[in-house]
């Protein structure tokens, strides 16, 4: 609930950011940036899982390829009260995996060779529960409308841009409008803040995913193992298929191994901080009865 609570809140104010830039400028600019970026997003919307598969050189494999895994995403599917998505494969050595679908009737979740050599059942059936959260929590649309109105924000900026390079200093005291000073620092300062505040709900949305996940498997003890493990293996493994365009799709950052970056302009929650968060939540897991599967058993250590 919180982090639903903090989405909608960061929505609301990279909504506000639209309004402030678009007010700045004038309706008409509003208008016209809010329908590119409608037309480019809700473009993006429907066809995002053929071209990121694609991208990635995933292949759908059939339950006589990946009994074990069409298995475990057909029981954790009825959990989650989803249709089962459909499964793929990708020949690639990193250990990580990516969910997409514009709705669970669409939903597709996507592993990579890498994983299903380091994981073992249990932190595997994790990383599919926190997929299948995503497919549930229909996060494809909330980013979509994040990067819709981020967008937006982002054609107004230019458009002030061009009025600070070609309105120079003819702007009479007194006129109304922007300054080209003004121009200059909203096409500057307003991309910044809403990728920003894009880049919150991101994170938020991985929270939720890791929560819902555990409550779809009844086990966040094997989700937060799994997590380690593939922060690990991206650090020690890069992918030759990355994609920074893709890469908040991904469990875990795919580029975990390339530097540290600033926590704030991360796609990710730092994964530290996501293991404890669902080992706190291990704890009322007993009282609550979960371990609605042979696999969620405690760890002997």
């Amino acid at each position: 609930m919180k982090n639903q609570i903090k989405t909608v809140v960061l929505m609301g104010i990279l909504s506000a950011v639209l309004i402030g830039v678009g007010g700045a400028l004038g309706q008409g600019y509003l208008i016209l940036a809010a329908v590119l970026a409608l037309a480019m997003n809700v473009g993006a919307y429907f066809f995002s899982d053929r071209m990121v598969l694609s991208m990635h050189g995933a292949r759908e494999v059939g339950p006589h390829e990946a009994p074990d895994l069409h298995r475990m995403v057909d029981e954790l599917a009825r959990n989650a009260q989803i249709p089962k998505p459909r499964v793929f494969i990708m020949d690639d050595p990193q250990p990580n995996a990516f969910a997409t679908g514009r709705n669970p009737a669409h939903g597709v979740v996507a592993v990579t060779t890498g994983i299903l050599g380091i994981l073992d059942a249990r932190e595997l059936r994790g990383v599919i529960a926190h997929e299948l959260a995503h497919i549930k929590n229909r996060d494809i649309l909330v980013s979509t409308i994040a990067a819709t109105v981020a967008s937006a924000v982002t054609f107004l900026a230019n458009a002030a841009g061009f009025i600070s390079a070609f309105a120079g200093g003819s702007q009479d005291e007194g006129e109304e409008g922007l300054s080209p000073a003004q121009a200059l620092v909203l096409a500057l300062v307003a991309p910044i803040a809403a990728t920003l505040v894009q880049l919150g709900i991101s994170r938020a949305r991985e929270y939720m995913a890791d929560r819902t996940g555990a409550e779809i498997s009844g086990d966040p003890e094997a989700l937060a193992r799994a997590l380690e493990k593939l922060e690990q293996g991206a650090q020690h493994m890069p992918s030759p298929s990355a994609r920074p365009a893709t890469a908040s799709l991904f469990i875990v950052n795919p580029f975990a191994g390339a530097g540290s970056i600033l926590q704030l302009f991360s796609t990710h929650p730092a994964i530290p901080e996501r293991a404890r968060r669902l080992r706190a939540m291990n704890v009322r897991a007993q009282d609550k009865g979960w371990g609605r599967s042979p696999y969620a058993l405690p760890y002997s250590d």
